[in-house]
């Protein structure tokens, strides 16, 4: 197993994140998402919101592994929390589909960041795993590459998204949190469901493997 760790400052308050955060896609760094729903949400009795998304992702792969890739498109499973009273947005994101070939487990933590409240802080742990026989060790090696290449994707699609909601800085005069939260939730659900159908049906078969 691989592992790799990850810290970087986005210049926008922890609620202007947040509400972003269900926006991200489409943007132009995120050509390689095809389709994103929300399949499960609550909000548990001290007001934590669970969300459970499902992802359909492609990606370019090197020709030693088209013999043994059936696809290159895999399904992934993202689960996230947001504590409003502790100001976190904590996620756990991982493939579903193709896990014979590798598994890419990432758990990210987003808060404000301790020296400027105006700004967050993500941290990102990922583990990456093979037990592709003969080949784990490439596997392994090239699935943590394409991670940290498609990280600093994520960034930038990120930032495009939170620069078109508030501006190159942190807006001076954004509407009240509560209301912010409440209407971004109602789209977020509406816009995912809405990419998801445009893009290409969903089907998960029950021996799905990656």
């Amino acid at each position: 197993m691989l592992q790799h760790q990850d810290r970087q400052t986005l210049a926008y308050a922890w609620d202007q994140v947040f509400c972003a955060y269900w926006r991200r896609y489409p943007n132009p760094y995120s050509k390689h998402v095809l389709s994103e729903d929300v399949i499960q949400r609550s909000v548990d009795k001290d007001g934590r919101l669970f969300t459970r998304k499902l992802l359909c992702k492609t990606n370019s792969a090197p020709k030693w592994t088209e013999r043994f890739l059936p696809s290159h498109i895999v399904y992934i499973l993202e689960d996230s929390t947001v504590d409003i009273k502790a100001k976190t947005l904590t996620t756990h994101t991982r493939n579903i589909g193709m896990k014979n070939f590798m598994t890419i487990d990432e758990e990210a933590i987003y808060k404000p960041h301790e020296n400027n409240q105006s700004w967050t802080i993500t941290e990102k742990k990922v583990s990456v795993d093979s037990s592709f026989y003969g080949l784990s060790s490439a596997v392994k090696r090239f699935g943590l590459e394409r991670y940290k290449q498609n990280i600093k994707k994520a960034y930038k699609g990120f930032n495009i998204t939170l620069e078109s909601m508030y501006g190159a800085h942190k807006a001076k005069n954004s509407a009240p949190f509560n209301i912010v939260l409440k209407q971004n939730i109602k789209d977020g659900a509406t816009k995912a469901s809405e990419f998801a159908k445009s893009k290409v049906p969903i089907v998960i078969a029950a021996d799905d493997t990656q």
